[in-house]
């Protein structure tokens, strides 16, 4: 007697009577996000006026062909964010709307704090495009690798040119001391599931390393993307120096603004401004330039790269989140 072939069960479908009621929910859904993300960039906005108004006047007497070449160098750093993230993974991304996300994703990353908002638009990009959860918070986590290698490197390979220009901070011994017992606290503590998550975390982000680099397309994706990024933003930043006329060489503010945005990367507050607003004017100011100059090529740097794109961007994320790419 054979025994009766199993049938294969269908997914239970939504009753008719309650798909227009669903399709409503998910347009109020989206244009609610859509409102948020723009009442927040006018929030920003309004908050930050002065500064932009400030920016804004002492920006009208630079000169505009060192500005037109920070901006087009800023348009650049999405291509770059696109092209390093696309590195990051194995499978091959849609281009136009991964460019999209990470012009969106550069929005949102100033509305929260510590790089959340990008990582949280550019994880729900990934996992739009069919990779699982933790392959795409993986990806983030190679992408994010590469990128503080590549800036490490190139502080490394730029401090010997510019010498005396970077001065270690002066450790005494009992910093170190306490240092060295924390380090060895940390490796005395027992196997946590917090820990034990965390090295499973780190095997994995080693182990999509290790498979990228067996494709040499995604290798030279990653690092050269993500030193393009890194590269344009210093442009950026020569760009608006050379237009307020700050008397300093370029290959030394490149260094100022590695040195000032690797340390703002420690403070989590949104884009980073404030801290590396600060951190990059003082490393101007301490390194010989006037206050007033040091000041306007921030702000400038800052209108290039948060303020004109901020809107647009957050227009951008809107559309993203209506079309449900995100």
């Amino acid at each position: 007697m054979t025994s009766p072939i199993p049938t294969q069960e269908r997914p239970a479908e939504s009753p008719p009577h309650l798909a227009p009621s669903l399709g409503r929910r998910h347009a109020y859904w989206h244009a609610g996000v859509l409102l948020a993300v723009l009442l927040g960039g006018l929030y920003l906005a309004r908050r930050h006026w002065p500064a932009l108004e400030s920016g804004a006047g002492r920006l009208a007497g630079a000169d505009q062909g060192w500005l037109l070449v920070g901006a087009t160098a800023a348009l650049g750093t999405w291509a770059a964010s696109a092209l390093a993230q696309q590195g990051a993974v194995v499978r091959r991304l849609p281009g136009s709307r991964l460019v999209a996300a990470q012009f969106a994703a550069s929005a949102a990353n100033h509305l929260l704090p510590a790089g959340l908002g990008a990582g949280a638009v550019n994880l729900r990009f990934l996992m739009r495009c069919g990779l699982p959860a933790g392959r795409s918070a993986s990806a983030l986590a190679v992408k994010a690798t590469a990128g503080g290698t590549v800036r490490l490197a190139l502080i490394a390979l730029l401090a010997p040119a510019c010498p005396g220009l970077l001065r270690p901070p002066h450790l005494t011994a009992t910093v170190l001391a306490v240092a060295l017992g924390g380090l060895v606290l940390l490796s005395a503590l027992p196997v946590t599931p917090w820990w034990a998550r965390c090295r499973r975390a780190l095997s994995a982000v080693l182990a999509d390393i290790r498979a990228l680099h067996g494709c040499p397309a995604r290798a030279a994706a990653l690092w050269g993307g993500s030193l393009a990024f890194t590269a344009l933003h210093s442009l950026v930043v020569i760009a608006v120096t050379q237009a307020v006329g700050l008397p300093l060489p370029a290959l030394q503010v490149a260094l100022l603004y590695l040195a000032a945005s690797s340390a703002a990367a420690l403070l989590p507050t949104p884009g980073g401004l404030g801290s590396l607003d600060a951190a990059l004017a003082l490393a101007l100011t301490v390194s010989g330039a006037p206050g007033a100059a040091a000041a306007s090529a921030v702000l400038g740097y800052r209108l290039l790269t948060v303020w004109l794109p901020l809107l647009p961007g957050l227009v951008v994320l809107g559309v993203l989140v209506r079309r449900k790419a995100l």
